[in-house]
């Protein structure tokens, strides 16, 4: 193919594919920061069901989980890297399509010239015998002297046309000479110039081996970085399944705790019940229980969720359990309030709850209403003690089972947990 033409088919392949390729980097871009965004949601999400795993598992947890959001940014890092040098090699392909053009085109504009000035001696030797042939004759020829020196009508009319022929073979010739020595000048003047942009050519395609030696560094830095990252990710799910059995006995532990303390609410619910019956006061049968019954227990304002109530499947250690209560945001040591008044059930450790405040709240329509405050640092109340809506009750913390600070509230409703967003008016 001339070169001409594989110019031609790589800027028409570029300017067709160019669109479609960016367009497609874009996707992987968009995709990765998707995946990014994901991933950081499930890092949010790995902190915030921690309750019930020890600190060892949570470090392998969060630490797998830091890698996997490293992840889409050292992917998204690596197709910017091979686009860059896709680019470079393709700008690199062009360039070396018009340099070859461009030494095509010098070589048959300077066949050209050598061609066009030896047609040009050819001219010059021409003219040359002719002045020597007329030299010969006597220096020239005239008008006159044909008139004069024919012998006769016909021979004047031959000597006549033999001249007029010379002359016109003469004035072809000096008009052929200007004509060469014209097109020699331009075709040294595009010469020049196509000599020129084979200069700019070579210096643009020595730039371009540089960018390409630049980028195709920076992409094996980012596959290698990329590598790095996938197999640190699977070493440390490695590592967290190698911890499956411990991770299980401590769900175990922690699902058992939590029953437990719904037994034991069962069982003071069933007692006060018959107490109250055995006093003349026996409750009615429960009815809908409302909204909004609780206030805001925390210094946080507005409330803030960060993480709801319900099933839920851990990203990194793979278990599905309930969470059953809602997690709302404090900072280390900062004040947690009552968020309804009542008496306080107890106020001590308890297995993956940390410090824990329990506050009965009494019966609300036939329903028994508890709520727990969980992970406190410290403790402002006692057990036994009545407490109303709003009084400091202790400080946030990161006791038990628990990745970061933050509080986590649960409610009962007759012995049983119950989603407290409603409940606190959200």
């Amino acid at each position: 193919m001339p070169a001409f033409l594989v110019v031609l088919v790589l800027l028409l392949t570029a300017l067709v594919s160019t669109p479609a390729y960016a367009d497609k980097i874009d996707d992987r871009r968009k995709a990765a920061e998707a995946q990014k965004a994901a991933i950081a949601k499930a890092r949010d999400d790995t902190e915030a069901a921690m309750e019930g795993v020890d600190a060892n598992l949570q470090a392998l947890a969060m630490q797998l989980a830091d890698t996997q959001a490293k992840i889409p940014a050292a992917q998204a890092v690596l197709d910017e890297a091979k686009a860059a040098l896709e680019k470079a090699q393709r700008e690199a392909a062009i360039i070396a399509a018009r340099l070859v053009d461009a030494e095509d085109q010098q070589a048959t504009i300077t066949t050209t010239i050598t061609q066009d000035a030896e047609y040009a001696a050819q001219m010059r030797a021409a003219i040359g015998q002719m002045a020597r042939e007329a030299y010969k004759d006597g220096g020239g020829v005239s008008g006159v002297d044909v008139i004069l020196d024919a012998q006769s009508s016909d021979d004047f009319v031959q000597r006549y046309g033999l001249m007029a022929t010379a002359l016109r073979t003469q004035a072809q010739i000096l008009d052929q000479l200007k004509a060469a020595e014209s097109a020699n000048k331009n075709a040294e003047a595009r010469l020049g110039a196509v000599k020129d942009k084979i200069a700019q050519l070579k210096a643009e395609a020595d730039q371009k081996v540089v960018e390409a030696d630049a980028a195709k560094a920076a992409a094996a830095a980012a596959k290698a970085s990329l590598d790095a990252l996938l197999a640190q990710q699977v070493q440390q799910q490695a590592a967290l399944d190698a911890q499956r059995a411990a991770l299980e006995a401590q769900l175990a532990q922690a699902d058992a705790e939590a029953a437990a303390i719904q037994n034991e609410l069962q069982a003071a619910i069933a007692a006060q019940k018959a107490r109250d019956a055995a006093a003349g006061q026996p409750h009615g049968p429960a009815g809908p229980i409302g909204n909004a019954l609780f206030g805001n227990p925390t210094s946080v304002n507005p409330i803030y969720v960060t993480s709801e109530y319900g099933m839920r499947f851990h990203p990194t250690l793979h278990y599905t359990r309930l969470h059953a209560g809602i997690d709302l945001r404090t900072y280390c040591n900062t004040p947690l309030y009552a968020g309804r008044s009542g008496t306080v059930t107890w106020a001590k450790a308890r297995y993956g709850f940390g410090n824990q405040v329990m506050i009965d709240s009494g019966f609300v329509n036939g329903n028994a209403l508890s709520a727990s405050y969980n992970h406190l640092t410290s403790f402002a109340v006692s057990s036994g003690q009545t407490v109303e809506r709003g009084q400091l009750i202790g400080r946030s913390g990161n006791t038990g089972t628990s990745a970061a600070c933050h509080l986590h509230f649960e409610v009962y409703v007759n012995g049983a947990t119950a989603n407290p967003r409603p409940l606190l008016g959200l």
